[in-house]
């Protein structure tokens, strides 16, 4: 029986392998079927995902995945450039065992998208941060990194971000080769710059027309149309000459 911090671990990742979309409704219920456990535990999953800005509640209609507005995605970059630039300009050194299991991760990125496993590949994408800052010792960052890769990943799916994961994963790359020659300046760089470059890929204007369904259904009836069960009459002499 899962524990409530494994629940909204779950949910977390089902968001970063982009198997979950922002706004989707997370109801207690089938998520307490799902898991086989209390709608009491799985309201303290949920709650510990809202205080951590993933999801959202409203009070009549339940839980929901973030769907970020484009403030809250400005500022999701704006931190993860803060935090992950801070994290490179005070390390001094790598210890090879986290070399080693950063070049680990990019090798389990390049099968994934070598496989075509997008939802693999989209977890590790945004996982190789969260490892980063691990193998830097700093697991409270990693967790604050997680919750923020989780939602620049929801970002991306809702304003259909162009940046291509080949191009993340040669990013990652260069920047661990950067660490491995001990150029951490470089290194510094090289992660403003990927982090820019995500970010600079997200077309706000992309944003989905939450009214498009209503929008189109009643759109007006072209002036050929007929309403069903209405024949059309001839025009009268009189309707002619008005025409």
């Amino acid at each position: 029986m899962p524990t409530s911090p494994e629940i909204a671990q779950r949910i977390v990742e089902a968001i970063l392998s982009e198997k979950l979309a922002p706004g989707s409704r997370l109801g207690e219920q089938p998520l307490a079927d799902l898991f086989k456990v209390s709608r009491t535990l799985v309201r303290e999953a949920l709650m510990r995902l809202a205080a951590r800005g993933i999801v959202t509640v409203n009070a009549r209609r339940g839980w929901f995945v973030l769907q970020p507005s484009e403030a809250e995605a400005r500022e999701a970059f704006e931190a993860r450039q803060v935090i992950e630039t801070g994290l490179l300009r005070q390390l001094k050194s790598l210890p090879p065992a986290s070399l080693k299991r950063l070049r680990g991760h990019i090798f389990k990125e390049k099968q994934a998208i070598k496989s075509g496993d997008v939802g693999t590949r989209s977890y590790l994408l945004g996982d190789f941060h969260v490892c980063l800052a691990e193998t830097l010792g700093n697991s409270l960052l990693a967790d604050t990194l997680r919750d923020l890769t989780a939602r620049t990943t929801l970002i991306s799916m809702l304003y259909q971000s162009t940046h291509q994961a080949e191009q993340s994963c040669r990013e990652h790359e260069e920047i661990v080769a950067a660490l491995a020659k001990g150029e951490m300046a470089r290194a510094e760089r090289l992660m403003r710059a990927h982090i820019g470059a995500v970010e600079a890929g997200i077309d706000v204007s992309a944003a989905p027309d939450p009214l498009e369904k209503l929008r189109e259904a009643l759109k007006p009836v072209a002036a050929h149309e007929q309403p069903l069960g209405r024949k059309r009459l001839p025009k009268s002499p009189a309707q002619e000459t008005r025409s």
